[in-house]
């Protein structure tokens, strides 16, 4: 008897704590300096949607992604980033979905560039959400976190863009979805 493949991921995503990271949104331009967003203590979260997404996927990862125990606490022990209380920086990352062919990568079960942006944006806004209902909820200490403000800041999808990421220890993990 044959065993049933697992279905294919709609979504990829890759979480880092960090102590800080900060995101290149816009380059440097002839006569400006680059824009960037910046988070204190919390989550890098990468994501990657694939043909077949839809936005019925989006709670679900919303959820998984704020109540997953996979920030360390001042005590050492493993938590939420809403239980830390921590900020969320969300980077588009098409490359989560490549598959090797030969020496090179493709990215053909990637989802197309509209779709993309439009899961992402209700991303960005579900997490938001999530995040400011968690502090309201009491779930963390509170929306603030030795005086820098717990937020969630977001990537510009479909751009190029520069991270900087400072980090207590490799605490990186895989979410399909």
């Amino acid at each position: 008897m044959a065993e049933k493949a697992a279905p294919s991921p709609l979504a990829r995503t890759v979480l880092q704590q960090c102590v800080g990271a900060r995101l290149q949104v816009e380059p440097a331009g002839e006569s400006s300096e680059g824009r960037w967003v910046e988070i204190h203590r919390g989550m890098v979260i990468y994501v990657c949607f694939f043909k077949g997404a839809t936005e019925e996927i989006l709670p679900k990862m919303v959820s998984a992604l704020l109540s997953l125990r996979a920030c360390e606490s001042d005590s050492g022990r493993l938590v939420s980033v809403l239980d830390l209380p921590g900020s969320i920086l969300l980077v588009p990352q098409a490359t989560l979905g490549g598959k090797t062919k030969g020496c090179g990568m493709q990215y053909h079960g990637n989802i197309g560039k509209e779709d993309g942006l439009r899961l992402y944006s209700h991303l960005v806004t579900l997490c938001r959400e999530g995040l400011r209902d968690g502090a309201a909820a009491g779930s963390g200490a509170g929306p603030e976190r030795d005086g820098a403000r717990v937020m969630v800041q977001h990537g510009t999808y479909g751009n190029r863009q520069v991270l900087k990421l400072d980090t207590n220890g490799p605490h990186t993990h895989l979410l399909e979805f």
